[in-house]
């Protein structure tokens, strides 16, 4: 007999019994994560849907491969290998390059939106939650809501698992089974994964959460669940009656667990301790069902027709759920019930055509089932290439295929595009280096042998809304040749007069006075140090409105006040150290900030959003009595320090009476306070007179 019709044969046979209240189970998961990302306030615990998942993991998988007859390593290896392609690559490659092609239409590039690609470009490969990490996007801010790959995080935990699972789980299998020690290593494993989730819960949270070290335990803990009943001669799928009566209140009491744990789970409790509540309920209806003739009311519900359905395209609803949801929250919102509905309408139709066009067909192919374990996962590895490759392809095209205004009219949008050689053929220069862990940005000319029209250097400092300037601070190097130095400290403002959290205080005045080290060493007579940063309170940022009254509070209230006061007597002894050394000093007068958000406003898709139902105008009274505070804080500045001017862009981005974030049909702002590339141009020759003027007079003094 063929070898290889006996091995296929075999697997045939020992293919594990199909439990349905195992897809109930998967049911209750999935709609939980739905209902809870849909509305959060509609079912609060309802992320604990990914620990019940996790458990039914490591349960099912160690089901599908705990009764195969005695294996070579290699053999079970691919075995476990093509099974898991088969299930986990076609439906995940269809929704990610979809995925993909929906952000490039619809998403355009923002900070709001700069780590999906890459999430979205890692998940083919089960590792975007290596990304989300890095990028130290916590699951509950609000800033992942706008990243259609989030939800990958949880199969990236999936996958990294199952690089160990047949690793440990061969010794159960193996021509010499050593059972009682595979469930040793797991046991171990458990002990361990759950001790690091508790220590990393106060040091690392989001290392804690997204990772496997403090995720293996769930996992674990359902592989040990089907290893002791296998122990214990309870198989999946054979009755045993006298189980019946003794599960009904073990089943009873886990699904009160779980009703507990939807009803009042905190992200706070999140990643540990609160997992062990999901946990625990999940294992215990996995056991009072184990074996359990189909009896009572909770055990009917979980296997009736629809519960099973949803069950068996649960994988599919989370696939597609999180996108749409996405989608829908950067083009029309979800503040209405309709376009609730319209999400959950759109999943289910999504995930239903996935699983009949897409799963169900691959994993039924008569190809793959005759094709070598190999090749079965080397098509797999070549899907999840491919797709990768796609999506990539999709990014490079988006300025061409988006359907947003802000993507083909990026030039008046962004401040950070290229800008073209300047008349007598100078070509701008753009350099970078590291400052203690902060950006260095180098900006000169190349190319023209024209003298500089100033004899000086202009050095940067402040927060992105510093970097804002970059459109006008390239060209200024560009039609001046006056190099120009900007140090880039991300949500660090310079002379910020503003109440400061804690952990930004450090981190930021470690990268300011490194910046300001340099700076103090190297300016002279006839350089000028420019000091733009956020020091008006927001009335929104990318993703949320905020209201005016605690917008107003952070302005005049009595921690406010004492911040200016207090930032006025720090900032006093640097700026003299840079006056000493013959530097000007140029403070930015605020320019207006917004209730809405420009870039998320702009097209005929997104323009009925709740964040732009403000509109993005506000009244220069309004927003004068909003600078004024800044203003008195800056001419206390310049009474102490004398060389210290206040450019003021105002009169420029607002001349009448309404402040508009837009002028004759361009924009004038990204966001709700960081201006656009049409600013920076608009404000160029403003700015080239104020600081020319104060160089000129630094070298004659």
């Amino acid at each position: 007999m063929n070898p290889r019709c006996h091995e296929i044969s075999t697997e045939r046979l020992k293919r594990p019994a199909h439990a349905a209240y195992i897809d109930g189970l998967r049911a209750i998961a999935v709609l939980s994560v739905i209902v809870y990302h849909l509305h959060t306030p509609w079912l609060p615990g309802g992320f604990a849907g990914v620990d019940i998942f996790f458990v039914i993991s490591g349960f099912v998988v160690s089901a599908s491969v705990g009764d195969l007859e005695s294996m070579q390593f290699l053999s079970f290896v691919l075995y476990f290998y093509s099974r898991r392609v088969q299930r986990i690559v076609p439906a995940l490659v269809v929704c990610l390059v979809i995925t993909a092609l929906w952000s490039a239409l619809f998403i355009p590039a923002a900070w709001l939106s700069d780590t999906n690609t890459k999430t979205g470009l890692f998940a083919f490969f089960g590792l975007s939650n290596l990304i989300l990490v890095r990028t130290g996007n916590d699951y509950f801010s609000p800033r992942v809501d706008f990243n259609p790959y989030l939800h990958t995080w949880s199969l990236g935990v999936e996958e990294q698992f199952y690089l160990l699972f047949p690793l440990l789980f061969f010794l159960w299998v193996s021509k010499r089974p050593r059972r009682k020690l595979c469930v040793v290593l797991f046991a171990g494993g458990f002990v361990l994964s759950l001790l690091n989730g508790w220590w990393l819960s106060t040091r690392n949270e989001t290392l804690d959460f997204y990772m496997i070290p403090g995720r293996f335990w769930e996992l674990a803990s359902g592989i040990l669940l089907y290893q002791i009943l296998a122990l214990a001669k309870h198989p999946l799928g054979v009755i045993d009656r006298d189980r019946t009566l003794r599960s009904q209140s073990v089943l009873a009491g886990s699904f009160v667990l779980l009703a507990a744990c939807f009803a009042t789970s905190r992200p706070d409790s999140f990643p540990f301790p609160g997992p062990l509540l999901p946990v625990t309920g999940t294992l215990g209806i996995l056991y009072a069902l184990h074996g359990r003739a189909p009896e009572g009311f909770l055990h009917r519900l979980l296997i009736s027709p629809v519960a099973t359905f949803i069950g068996k395209v649960s994988y599919s609803l989370y696939l597609w759920h999180w996108p749409v949801i996405v989608l829908l929250r950067w083009t029309t919102g979800l503040d209405a019930p309709i376009w609730r509905i319209v999400a959950f309408v759109v999943t289910f139709v999504l995930a239903t055509a996935s699983w009949y066009y897409v799963e169900n067909p691959v994993r039924r192919s008569l190809i793959l089932k005759n094709m070598r374990r190999p090749f079965v996962v080397g098509a797999g590895a070549g899907a999840l290439m491919c797709g990768a490759l796609l999506s990539l392809g999709i990014h490079a095209a988006q300025p061409q295929l988006s359907l947003s205004v802000v993507s083909h009219r990026a030039y008046d949008w962004y401040a950070y595009r290229p800008i073209e050689a300047s008349s007598a053929g100078c070509r701008g220069t753009w350099d970078s280096t590291q400052v203690e862990g902060g950006l260095l940005w180098i900006y000169s000319r190349s190319g023209c042998e024209i003298a500089p029209s100033h004899r000086g250097r202009l050095y940067v400092i402040g927060d992105s809304h510093a970097m804002a300037y970059s459109m006008m601070l390239r060209e200024f190097a560009l039609e001046t040749g006056v190099k120009v130095f900007a140090y880039n400290n991300g949500g660090c403002p310079f002379i910020g007069l503003r109440p400061r959290e804690h952990d930004d205080f450090v981190r930021c005045k470690r990268l300011s006075d490194a910046a300001i080290a340099q700076i103090t060493a190297e300016v002279g007579r006839g350089d000028v140090v420019f000091m733009p940063s956020l020091r008006l309170p927001r009335f929104s940022d990318e993703f949320a409105r905020f209201d005016d009254a605690s917008t107003w509070k952070d302005m005049f209230g009595p921690q406010a006040v004492e911040s200016r006061q207090q930032g006025v007597r720090e900032a006093v002894p640097i700026l003299r150290k840079l006056a000493a050394k013959g530097a000007k000093v140029v403070l930015e007068a605020p320019t207006p900030v917004f209730r809405s958000q420009p870039f998320r406003c702009s097209d005929w898709f997104n323009r009925g959003n709740p964040i732009c139902s403000d509109g993005d105008r506000i009244a220069r009274t309004e927003l004068e009595a909003l600078r004024s505070p800044v203003l008195d804080s800056y001419a206390d500045i310049a009474r102490l320090v004398p060389d210290v001017s206040v450019w003021d862009p105002l009169p420029a981005l607002c001349p009448d009476a309404v402040c508009s974030a837009h002028a004759g049909g361009r924009p004038l702002f990204f966001d709700g306070d960081h201006i656009s590339g049409y600013a920076n141009r608009l404000l160029f020759p403003s700015f080239e007179q104020f600081v020319g003027k104060l160089m000129d007079a630094g070298r004659k003094s």
